[in-house]
């Protein structure tokens, strides 16, 4: 009887812990599906998330290279060069190689991009203002928001190292 009661607390273990890990996958698959689909900032162009962000990422840090921005956002270097390229494509961007260093590649943004760049901030800051609006008439409480965001933080953390 102690085995069969010791394989029933496993499985209401793995129950209770495996309804949680659902509820966290679900949350990822539809944000990450929300990344990658098109937006539009502001400026009557569509572009997503990820791409925006890596073009404020520039506008912000004027000469930034690939290396800097893929340990900023954790990536690989060939995904943001694929990114850069887009954004580059898309008149967004501008690439220069410092003199005496061919391979050394700065990023700098266009007018057309510290455009796209500032109305992406107004959107984001409109959208998650009514997001977090959203959450609190939802019956989440500003600490409980608080403490998800701390969550994330630590769990961010945890799958860093």
């Amino acid at each position: 009887m102690g085995a069969e009661s010791s394989i029933l607390s496993v499985n209401e273990l793995f129950k209770q812990l495996n309804t949680k890990a659902d509820l966290l996958y679900k949350f990822v698959m539809l944000y990450s599906d929300y990344t990658v689909e098109g937006q539009d900032y502001g400026t009557g162009e569509f572009i997503n998330m990820v791409a925006v962000h890596t073009l404020t990422a520039i506008a912000e840090n004027p000469g930034i290279n690939i290396s800097e921005l893929a340990a900023m956002w954790n990536r690989t270097n060939g995904a943001i060069s694929q990114t850069a390229t887009k954004l580059e494509k898309a008149g967004y961007i501008i690439r220069r190689k410092q003199p005496g260093n061919k391979k050394f590649v700065e990023l700098y943004p266009t007018e057309k991009g510290i455009a796209l760049s500032q109305a992406h901030m107004r959107y984001d800051a409109i959208e998650v203002s009514k997001t977090m609006n959203q959450l609190l008439n939802s019956g989440c409480t500003a600490a409980e928001i608080d403490i998800f965001f701390k969550v994330v933080e630590k769990y961010i953390e945890i799958l860093l190292n």
